[in-house]
């Protein structure tokens, strides 16, 4: 006959009492790499990199117009004036190219003046034929400036002032 099995009393005691420290163990750890990483990084961080930066910035704020300068005006109507002449656009490109020719080649600078009306398509065409005329470097003025036709340049009448550009912070 089989003896029916005891059973054996299971007592659970917590295997310690608990406690409410904080276990800094882990803070350690991640101050202490924080700590390395900043002293391999603070090295690095004061070197001085050499830049070079001009003391004075000199900007040219030009007061005149030069009777020589080729200015290229584009109208609120969609017009091209080169140099206070209205120039129809089949011979724009070739005009252009007429004055070009008699400067060096580093000489060989157009600005091109839109007023606010004037179509964007327009001011493209200015520029493009400008490029293809020959011209070595493009430049826009902002706001519209009257420019000087050759018997201006000869009656010795003073040339039209250039806007004043704000100078830079």
């Amino acid at each position: 006959m089989s003896r029916p099995l005891a059973r054996k009393p299971i007592l659970v005691r917590p295997a310690s009492v608990p406690r409410s420290s904080i276990n800094v163990t882990p803070l350690v750890d991640v101050v202490l790499v924080l700590l390395i990483i900043f002293m391999v990084v603070m090295p690095l961080a004061e070197k001085d990199f050499a830049v070079r930066i001009p003391a004075n910035e000199q900007v040219q704020t030009p007061d005149e117009v030069p009777p020589n300068q080729i200015v290229v005006r584009v109208e609120g109507s969609g017009q091209l004036v080169l140099n206070g002449q209205p120039v129809p656009d089949a011979a724009y490109v070739e005009t252009l190219a007429q004055r070009l020719a008699q400067r060096t080649p580093q000489d060989r600078v157009v600005f091109v003046t839109p007023e606010d009306e004037a179509p964007y398509r327009r001011l493209v065409l200015a520029l493009e034929g400008a490029r293809r005329a020959g011209a070595s470097a493009l430049g826009m003025v902002a706001e519209p400036v009257a420019a000087v036709t050759g018997s201006q340049a000869n009656r010795g009448t003073d040339p039209p002032k250039l806007p004043a550009f704000p100078a830079r912070p």
